[in-house]
């Protein structure tokens, strides 16, 4: 059961409505105000705009060998490093920029992860452009398009990936996209809510229950 902490001194500032004390994920710690509003706000919601789409796929490459909790810390920096990891501005970085966000202490430093922002910010305009996809469609594709309706007891009873993760995973990687094995894109699947995978006796799970493209 998560702690009770009733004392408002002990609450973070940034989350004054931040309630430690509700039902969650097994995954999240109800006393970090931060990721608890991540997992109730965002994590399942399902996302359809592309640009949106891409950051986060982006944003989850950047995880890799790393917990969430070190992106989320760093996403405010890493969003305005990247432009919002707009591929129309990342597909066109200069050496100049390779430079300033190796340089640049407040997001992930890695020669492998920048490239393959630049890379699949590439590939994102290449098919948007010249093959004419929409990177959205193309997504949710691969779910149907609507979100899978999981139903675990406790989070940890889901899988890291799934038949759907793998072949997109496949797809993903046959493109030339970096950063995007089956365990990444699976996390991905999840965060933008074409998986939901909310335990049962999440607060959350209702919410993200059966929602569909309005």
């Amino acid at each position: 059961m998560p702690r009770t902490i009733n004392d408002p001194e002990k609450r973070d500032p940034r989350f004054p409505d931040h309630d430690p004390n509700l039902p969650r994920c097994g995954w999240v710690p109800p006393t970090d105000a931060l990721y608890c509003a991540y997992h109730d706000e965002e994590w399942g919601r399902p996302i359809y705009d592309d640009k949106a789409l891409f950051s986060k796929l982006i944003q989850d490459g950047q995880q890799a060998g790393l917990a969430w909790i070190t992106i989320l810390r760093k996403r405010d920096n890493l969003l305005k490093a990247y432009d919002g990891f707009d591929p129309d501005i990342v597909a066109f970085y200069t050496e100049a920029d390779r430079a300033r966000l190796l340089s640049d202490a407040g997001i992930i430093r890695s020669k492998l992860k920048i490239n393959a922002a630049i890379v699949n910010a590439q590939i994102f305009l290449k098919m948007r452009d010249e093959e004419g996809l929409n990177f959205s469609d193309y997504l949710w594709d691969f779910v149907g398009g609507a979100p899978i309706q999981n139903a675990w007891k406790q989070f940890k009873d889901a899988p890291v990936e799934s038949p759907e993760s793998i072949a997109l995973s496949k797809d993903l990687k046959k493109r030339g996209f970096k950063f995007v094995g089956p365990v990444i894109v699976y996390a991905f699947m999840q965060a933008v809510g074409m998986i939901n995978d909310h335990a049962t006796d999440c607060h959350v799970y209702e919410a993200c229950r059966d929602t569909r493209r309005l």
